[in-house]
This record gives structure tokens, C-alpha cells and sequence, in this order.
């Protein structure tokens, strides 16, 4: 079965509303009502920074990857690891992707301004210097509606509950849904 990877952390992951209710899952329902043949598969772990996924980008990419959705930064972001770094983490994970000819969809993140103004439109704009360079498509921040929204997070007010989930597979299945239906995937059969 070819196979959509969400390669990420706790957004992923679906802490503390587990794996079915976590955004993967839902857009493994929407691939199958669009009756697309692929799964769709939960690369998340909890507190996953760039580096650490890095460090597991590999054993991610096993099997039939025809898409690698990118969900990677916000816990680098709060420990205000340098941009540069991220960056740097984050090409040579969309680099181990295009490598192996997989797709790659990039969801960008954003910074808290806990470390200034500077580190947080730096950390913006990183996603968008991604994408550019690796010519890969790009999802807006993928909490854009979600946080703040005390509806849609859970007590902790820093993870989506389900309903949260489903917003961010709003956000992301368009994308996705033209990566799978364009002629880029299709023509690998």
C-alpha cells in the first residue's frame, strides 16, 4: 500500500486525544472517501524537535512513502533553538524525502515571542525560505484557527482536543488533496 507519512510531534502524535482522533487519522478517512489508494500514516512523537526527527527520518521513510507531510518546529521554537539550525534540521529532512523521490508537503509553524520580534519572524519566514528552496508546496500554520481558541484546545491550551485535530486536517487535506490527485503522484502510479 503506498503510503502519506505525518512526520511530526505532539500535534501529530495526538496527545492526549490519541492516535484515532489525531489529525493523520483523519485525513486517512478523507483519502479513502476520495478513494485514493494510500494509508496514511502517524510519524508523530511528543516533543519531537527538528533534531529528533532527524535523527528518525529514516526508519519514517520505510516502504512505499509517496508523500512526507512535514508538521516539524514548534518545540524547537520554544526552546528557542537557533534558526539557522532548525532550517538546517529541516532541509535535510525534506532532502532524505526527495531523495528517496517522495513528495513532500511542508506545514509551516510559528515562534511565540518569547525569544523577540527578530527570532519569531525569522522562525516565520524559515518555512517559506523551505519551500522556496526545495520547491515544495506549503500549509499556512496549521493552528492558525485553533489556538486561542479554548473550543478547540485541550485544558493545556497548547494541544489541539479532537476538535482541534479535525480543524488542522481542514487546514492541511486541500494541500494534500492536490498532491494526490496532481500529475506529479499520479504519474508514479
Amino acid at each position: 500500500m503506498r503510503r502519506i507519512v505525518c512526520f511530526g510531534d505532539s500535534l501529530t502524535s495526538g496527545h492526549g486525544i490519541g492516535t484515532a482522533a489525531a489529525y493523520p487519522a483523519l485525513l486517512h478517512q478523507r483519502v479513502r472517501r476520495a478513494g485514493l489508494p494510500f494509508e496514511v500514516v502517524n510519524a508523530g512523537v511528543s516533543r519531537s524537535t527538528s533534531a529528533d526527527a532527524l535523527a528518525r527520518v529514516d526508519s519514517a521513510l520505510q516502504g512505499d512513502v509517496r508523500v512526507l507531510v512535514v508538521a516539524l518546529g514548534v518545540n524547537d521554537g520554544l526552546r528557542g533553538v537557533p534558526v539557522p539550525q532548525i532550517k538546517a534540521n529541516l532541509g535535510r529532512v525534506i532532502e532524505a524525502a526527495q531523495a528517496r523521490g517522495i513528495a513532500v508537503l511542508l506545514c509551516a509553524m510559528e515562534a511565540l515571542p518569547i525569544y523577540g520580534w527578530a527570532y519569531s519572524t525569522a522562525f516565520h519566514n524559515a518555512y517559506a525560505e523551505l519551500a522556496a528552496t526545495y520547491k515544495v508546496p506549503i500549509v499556512p500554520f496549521i493552528l492558525m484557527n485553533v489556538i486561542g481558541n479554548p473550543n478547540l484546545m485541550q485544558p493545556d491550551r497548547a494541544h489541539p482536543n479532537a476538535e482541534g485535530a479535525r480543524a488542522i486536517a481542514d487546514t492541511i487535506w486541500p494541500h494534500l488533496e492536490r498532491m494526490l490527485t496532481g500529475s506529479v503522484l499520479a504519474s508514479r502510479g
